[in-house]
């Protein structure tokens, strides 16, 4: 895993980079944010590609389990991936609701991601 850090007007974002799933519960969550390599970064931009696929099964309650960990230690997180032709649509209805808020978001680009991190309050 490798971090790169983007910086704009004091806020730290930590974008992460993995060849594979590094985020399958809670304890996952807790580590990536301890991580040193973060840098006093509180907004996390990681990849649909590097979370378990039980996350997007809101069934099995991961993505609940895990985002209110992030949402406790006040981190703001970006996932990127392809959401357009999500078919759930409880899942719809998450990704929607989760990006109307100011913690959470479900992006298709980092560029995107970063825009969503570096104006969440």
């Amino acid at each position: 895993m490798e971090i790169l850090i983007h910086e704009e007007a004091g806020k730290k974002i930590a974008q992460i980079f993995s060849d594979s799933v590094i985020l399958n519960n809670e304890q996952d969550a807790l580590n990536l944010m301890a991580d040193p390599r973060l840098c006093g970064a509180k907004r996390l931009i990681i990849e649909q590609k590097n979370i378990t696929p039980d996350f997007f099964e809101l069934r099995t309650r991961v993505a609940g389990d895990v985002l209110q960990k992030f949402v406790n230690y006040y981190f703001k997180v970006a996932i990127v991936g392809d959401f357009d032709n999500i078919e759930s649509k409880v899942l719809k209805a998450f990704v929607f609701e989760s990006n109307r808020g100011n913690e959470i978001f479900f992006v298709d680009d980092v560029n995107s991601a970063k825009m969503m991190l570096f104006a969440a309050k």
